[in-house]
């Protein structure tokens, strides 16, 4: 794998400590083998793999920033990843897209007890425990009901998302996101604020994007 990727991988993992900010986060992994295919034309399928678990590990250990972390995995080997990380998991029973999967989180979280969660891609390669610790307590300041997103470089699109309560608005993941989520808080009178984070613009869904994370590592 190229040596800038490389250079993008998290610190060993260490059970976190002093964790104090209410609410949980989601993170959202698809399977290994089905992920990052638009990287087709820069890397070859094992590069993507690889790319993918180091990736999800990553946002995983960033999410330590919350009381709890829940993994909704699209596969068994990403749940017992999450699983080996002391982390909990949930089996997508087929893998649907990002809002169905952040749906069956969400319906998990409230389930037992959650009153603010954050959605976080699995996408991330500069993403960091001090990152999404910042979302949180943006959310967290703020009066509810409330939707903190953290856009994505380019394309519109929506790399984090704060909801308080954890239905404040619906999801609308993918093409022009951001919009849609600032649309639907208007609508809905749900105070929206976007949070601009370096360490979490940038995602890896095409091969420019790998010129991207080369010049900021």
């Amino acid at each position: 794998m190229p040596g800038a990727l490389r250079c993008a991988d998290p610190a060993p993992y260490s059970p976190a400590v002093g964790v104090d900010i209410a609410g949980w986060v989601i993170v959202l992994v698809k399977d290994f083998d089905s992920a990052k295919q638009r990287l087709g034309p820069a890397l070859d399928p094992k590069s993507r793999r690889d790319l993918a678990r180091r990736n999800a590990s990553r946002a995983i250990r960033a999410a330590a920033a919350a009381e709890r972390r829940l993994v909704v995995a699209g596969s068994d080997e990403v749940a017992a990843l999450a699983r080996q990380m002391g982390v909990e998991a949930i089996v997508e029973p087929r893998q649907e897209g990002q809002n169905v999967a952040a749906k069956r989180g969400i319906a998990h979280a409230v389930e037992a007890g959650a009153e603010a969660i954050l959605l976080l891609s699995s996408d991330l390669p500069l993403v960091t425990r001090k990152s999404v610790s910042e979302v949180l307590q943006a959310g967290v300041r703020l009066e509810g009901p409330v939707a903190v997103a953290v856009p994505a470089v380019g394309r519109g699109g929506t790399n984090a998302l704060y909801l308080r309560p954890p239905d404040a608005i619906t999801l609308h993941f993918g093409a022009d996101s951001l919009a849609r989520f600032r649309h639907e808080a208007e609508v809905r009178g749900v105070n929206f604020v976007i949070h601009h984070s370096d360490a979490m613009a940038l995602d890896l869904d095409e091969p420019a994007d790998l010129a991207r994370l080369r010049r900021a590592v």
